[in-house]
């Protein structure tokens, strides 16, 4: 068989494995699809769940806080109480005030008619001391002038003697001394009657002013002793009305307290209000998009029975082919047996995203499936020519996301190849490239993904770089 024969034969059979992977993708695509699908609607259905019971919270929520506002009755009845306590405590001032006032007017006016008394008693006995001061002084001449004739009588009788021839002048002084010592007597007599009347009345008046005394300050001790009562019972009001305020204040506290709580439970209920609203259209639209959903999966459904009806027949020929292939491919190791052997093939990773990367990053594809000749490092990603020849490569790309996907293919540090994919459905897609190389013994060739870009992997093989060796030159 001829060379051009072979490189025809070998071309058959690469579109061929192009075509086989193509369907093997999109049946893929096809399963991933439907269960992402099936997860979609069990998790529309488990979101629907949710959102019921939330509802039921909020509901049970709402009538908390109803139940609790209901309990504004009881606030009014604190005021209620507060209103009554002001007021009591107004009344019981205004009366304290007025009892004191009283008490205080009363005592000043005693005060005042004390005054009075004492002062009236006080002119009163200045006028007996004067009076008596009066009466001693007149007792002072008086005796005085008794001296006086008793020593101008005594120098009479010496003067005078029995024998005298005048018997009749000296009885006259002897009536004259007699009328006078009688008189003195008298003047004696009233002037001891004046003294003692005085001594009684100053007496009267001293024991009088001293019962007064008594009296006002026996009436001063009791007003005293009431004004103290008045001042304890005032002092006692004080600290009920201290008390009063304390217990009013912590009650004012409370009641701005139980506002602002109220306040908030208003707010949580206007927020609850708002939400439930929001919640009650997202449901909406919910079950809106899963019926959507549904129909979807429905039409889905048949499109996948439908491409598992044509991917059975691609499969049936696709067994056709191969048992061509391999029959040719027996016939050329047949005729071709001395000749070098070099190919290989590898997955790119299971674990699905790579990328993207802030700068072109080189390809490591790690799942090698056949490495003949020993060409590919699955270490580094790179193939190295063993012999000079003619290389044919072929690689896959695919992801699921929207965007750009890509590939460069180059030689040593050379490109040679840029493959580009744009993904503008969001689900899986991919892409298909090949190309055909002369290489030197030792030339490089590596696959490497540009900044920003990214591919999708997983033990399906959804990226695949694979290479072998036409003919050596």
């Amino acid at each position: 068989m001829s060379s051009a024969t072979l490189q025809k034969l070998h071309w058959c059979l690469m579109i061929i494995a192009d075509q086989l992977s193509e369907i093997r993708i999109e049946l893929n695509s096809s399963q991933i699809l439907l269960g992402q699908l099936t997860r979609g609607a069990a998790a529309q259905a488990a979101s629907v769940t949710q959102l019921q019971v939330r509802m039921d919270a909020a509901e049970k929520q709402l009538e908390d806080v109803h139940t609790e506002t209901a309990g504004g009755p009881s606030l009014m009845e604190l005021w209620r109480k507060v209103n009554r306590s002001e007021s009591l405590q107004e009344k019981v001032n205004t009366e304290m005030e007025s009892r004191l006032r009283a008490g205080e007017d009363q005592l000043d006016h005693l005060q005042t008619e004390r005054s009075g008394q004492i002062s009236s008693l006080e002119s009163r006995l200045t006028g007996g001391l004067n009076r008596t001061a009066d009466v001693e002084l007149r007792l002072r001449s008086t005796e005085t002038q008794l001296e006086h004739l008793e020593a101008h009588t005594a120098g009479k009788s010496f003067s005078l003697c029995p024998s005298s021839p005048v018997p009749s002048l000296w009885s006259l002084r002897t009536l004259s001394c007699s009328a006078l010592e009688v008189a003195l007597r008298v003047r004696e007599e009233q002037l001891e009657h004046l003294d003692s009347h005085a001594s009684g009345q100053i007496s009267s008046i001293e024991s009088r002013l001293t019962g007064g005394l008594n009296r006002t300050a026996g009436q001063i001790s009791s007003l005293e002793s009431r004004l103290t009562g008045g001042l304890n019972r005032t002092a006692d009001v004080e600290l009920r009305l201290r008390s009063t305020e304390t217990q009013l204040e912590h009650l004012e506290a409370h009641t701005a307290a139980l506002e602002v709580a109220l306040r908030v439970r208003e707010e949580q209920l206007e927020h609850l209000d708002s939400h439930t609203s929001v919640l009650t259209f997202r449901l909406n639209g919910t079950e809106q998009r899963l019926d959507e959903l549904q129909t979807d999966c429905a039409v889905r459904a048949a499109d996948l029975r439908s491409v598992s009806g044509g991917l059975t027949v691609a499969q049936e020929e696709l067994q056709v082919q191969r048992a061509a292939i391999a029959a040719a491919v027996e016939e050329l190791n047949t005729k071709g047996g001395e000749e070098l052997k070099v190919g290989f093939s590898a997955g790119l990773t299971d674990s699905g995203v790579v990328g993207p990367f802030d700068q072109e990053t080189t390809l490591i594809f790690s799942k090698t499936v056949v490495n003949v000749g020993l060409g590919y490092n699955q270490s580094a990603g790179v193939f190295t020519a063993p012999v000079r020849g003619f290389y044919f490569f072929s690689f896959t790309a695919a992801d699921y996301l929207k965007g750009y996907t890509g590939l460069h293919l180059y030689r040593n540090e050379e490109p040679v190849f840029f493959s580009l994919e744009l993904n503008d459905h969001g689900g899986y897609a991919s892409t298909c490239s090949s190309m055909a190389l002369q290489l030197e013994a030792g030339d490089r060739v590596r696959l490497s993904l540009p900044a920003s870009y990214r591919l999708y992997d997983d033990s399906r093989n959804f990226s695949v770089f694979s290479g072998f060796l036409l003919f050596p030159l």
